[in-house]
């Protein structure tokens, strides 16, 4: 699965002022990313704010993805939660036909152990039409999926390809790199340790800052698959200190602090999330500038 080997970006949702969703804004994004050498984007993942779109929104969401893009770069669509059946029932019912992939959230909240976990992601590859690609996050769901749990996963469903893990640990990274079977992927979704991953033999990214900052994350990202390491962490260290700054009031808070500095969107979110603090904001922008 080559196409997913690189930099993807999980896509926010841009928002108007009025919190409707930014169609023309949504376009601008994309074509920003497509513009400045991403591989793949993410449509609906949890940066997209999923869990507040309404079921119409979200279509018109893809929909609006699916036209700019015009068929440029591969698209992974996000379908997860901590509801098996409704997982199952979203995947067989949606029309799948423009994406490459899905990529699915551990199921959060429900603290589920290693067999429930197995159990979950087992009906979501009997349920999906197309590649699934597991999604560990345990700050944000409770749990943590262990490697042994994906090398299970992998050698028991030929449709589960690769794992955006962002546990942000890693020696729990270097040892699923190295437990999992060959040509299994396993994507950084942690931005501050993506370039160590790939040189421990990791696949790429599936990345938030990328999409502020696309064209020198891509090329971070594009060098340390090349094993070209002291230009690659030349970039990583010049980028860092934005990764702190667009995570430090949560995501993806930060990051439309940072595209709207960039003239991408609007700084606006949905409730229970509120735009950055005044302070948060000015450090983005001063970076942004200085950049």
């Amino acid at each position: 699965m080559n196409k997913f080997v690189g930099t993807g970006v999980a896509l926010v949702t841009p928002f108007t002022a009025d919190l409707k969703v930014d169609v023309e804004a949504l376009r601008k994004l994309v074509s920003f990313q497509i513009d400045n050498g991403i591989d793949y984007l993410v449509v609906l993942g949890t940066t997209g704010e999923s869990a507040t779109l309404t079921s119409e929104e979200k279509k018109q969401v893809i929909s609006t993805v699916v036209e700019e893009n015009k068929g440029r770069l591969p698209l992974v669509l996000g379908v997860g939660g901590n509801c098996t059946n409704k997982v199952v029932e979203e995947l067989k019912s949606m029309d799948l036909s423009d994406f490459e992939a899905v990529l699915s959230v551990s199921p959060y909240y429900n603290k589920p152990s290693q067999e429930g976990i197995y159990q979950h992601y087992k009906a979501v590859a009997e349920a999906s039409s197309k590649p699934v690609i597991l999604y560990n996050v345990p700050g944000r769901t409770a749990s943590n999926v262990l490697p042994s749990t994906v090398k299970r996963l992998a050698e028991d469903f030929k449709n589960i390809i690769g794992i955006k893990e962002a546990a942000g640990d890693m020696v729990q990274a270097m040892n699923l790199i190295n437990m999992v079977p060959e040509g299994f992927l396993v994507i950084s979704g942690d931005d501050m340790i993506t370039l160590p991953m790939v040189l421990a033999g990791g696949h790429g990214v599936i990345s938030v800052i990328a999409q502020g900052f696309p064209a020198e994350f891509s090329k971070m990202v594009n060098l340390g698959l090349d094993r070209e390491v002291n230009e690659a962490y030349k970039l990583h260290y010049e980028i860092a200190p934005s990764i702190d700054l667009i995570f430090a009031e949560g995501n993806p808070v930060g990051i439309k602090a940072m595209l709207a500095k960039r003239g991408i969107c609007e700084n606006t979110l949905r409730l229970p999330l509120v735009k950055s603090s005044p302070e948060l904001t000015e450090k983005i922008n001063s970076f942004v500038d200085n950049f």
